[in-house]
C-alpha cells in the first residue's frame, strides 16, 4: 500500500543482447516530476548503512540504485510509513514528491544509488528539514517473514 501521495515505484525497462545490456532511467519527455536540475551519486560501503530522515517542502527527487539494493522509506506528514526496495538486479525508480521524510538503508555491501533532483543544491540546501533516522521507530531492520 502506497501512502497517500504521488510517491510511486516506476519500473525500468532492459534491453539486452549478445553484447550485454542497456537501461534508460530518464528521459525528458517523461512526466515523472518536474524539470531535473540536478543529478548526483550517493555511495554507501557497507550494508546497513542508514542515509535519512530529511525532507523538503518544495524539492522532487528520485532515486535509481545503480549496485546494490537498498531499502527506502517515506513518511508522510501523518506519520504513515511506506517502504519500497530498490535493487539493481530489478531496476526500477523510485519518485519522491515533496513534503515526505525519505531515507535509505543499504542491504549489500558497495550500494551505489543515482539520485536526481528539480531543484539545485543551492535551492536544496534553502528547502531541508531534518530528524533523527528512527525518530519513526526502527523502520530500517529487515524482518524475516
Amino acid at each position: 500500500m502506497t501512502i497517500e501521495t504521488s510517491a510511486k515505484l516506476v519500473p525500468v525497462k532492459i534491453h539486452a543482447d549478445d553484447r550485454g545490456f542497456i537501461y534508460q532511467i530518464f528521459q525528458s519527455s517523461e512526466q515523472l516530476f518536474p524539470e531535473v536540475k540536478r543529478v548526483y551519486i550517493v555511495g554507501n560501503f557497507g550494508k546497513g548503512i542508514v542515509r535519512g530522515f530529511h525532507r523538503h517542502l518544495e524539492e522532487w527527487k528520485y532515486f535509481f540504485v545503480a549496485n546494490g539494493s537498498a531499502k527506502f522509506v517515506l513518511v508522510d506528514e501523518n506519520k504513515k510509513i511506506d517502504s519500497y526496495i530498490l535493487s539493481s538486479k530489478k531496476p526500477s525508480v523510485l519518485v519522491v514528491p515533496p513534503k515526505l521524510y525519505n531515507g535509505w538503508v543499504s542491504l549489500e555491501d558497495d550500494t551505489l544509488l543515482i539520485a536526481m533532483s528539480n531543484k539545485t543544491l543551492e535551492e536544496s540546501q534553502k528547502d531541508d528539514y531534518r530528524t533523527d533516522p528512527f525518530a519513526f521507530g526502527d523502520v530500517w531492520t529487515v524482518k524475516g517473514r
